[in-house]
């Protein structure tokens, strides 16, 4: 499936339609070059899940984490977002815990083949975004729990 974004309410829009749909498991995996709108959607969807601050790119924390409840916070369910750039190999994505910080939450994934990637789980909405002559698009695939929840 094709989603047009040709401005920036479009990704927002796009980011509150994802939201709604999330549960605790699901991966938001966000693919695509540099500059094609990785962490605008990111941000997009985590606003959408009630948070209300400043969201910090986790270029060089690699993982931010969201708690529901949590001062200034206010996610409607916990959330992981991490940024993989900077991993040299998958195997590094074991060594800082991911599997610990994904425990009952919904992770955002940017650049998710650097931690070998998350499209083989049934939860998996793996977005490839890319600039197009009107914007941007995303092409998005869902996995087997996301049948009958892809946002539009």
């Amino acid at each position: 499936m094709t989603i047009a974004l040709p401005d920036l309410a479009a990704m927002d829009a796009l980011g509150r339609a994802i939201a709604e749909r999330l549960q605790p498991g699901d991966v938001i995996a966000l693919e695509g070059g540099l500059g094609a709108g990785k962490t605008t959607l990111a941000r997009a969807i985590i606003a959408a899940l009630g948070h209300a601050g400043e969201v910090p790119s986790p270029s060089f924390s690699i993982i931010e984490v969201y708690e529901p409840g949590a001062k200034g916070q206010g996610v409607r369910l916990p959330l992981v977002h991490a940024d993989f750039y900077r991993l040299e190999h998958p195997d590094e994505a074991d060594e800082i815990g991911l599997d610990d910080y994904r425990e009952g939450a919904v992770l955002i994934a940017e650049w998710p083949g650097h931690a070998g990637g998350f499209a083989h789980e049934p939860g998996c909405l793996a977005l490839t975004l890319e600039i197009a002559e009107q914007g941007r698009i995303a092409i998005a695939r869902g996995g087997a729990d996301w049948l009958g929840r892809m946002p539009q």
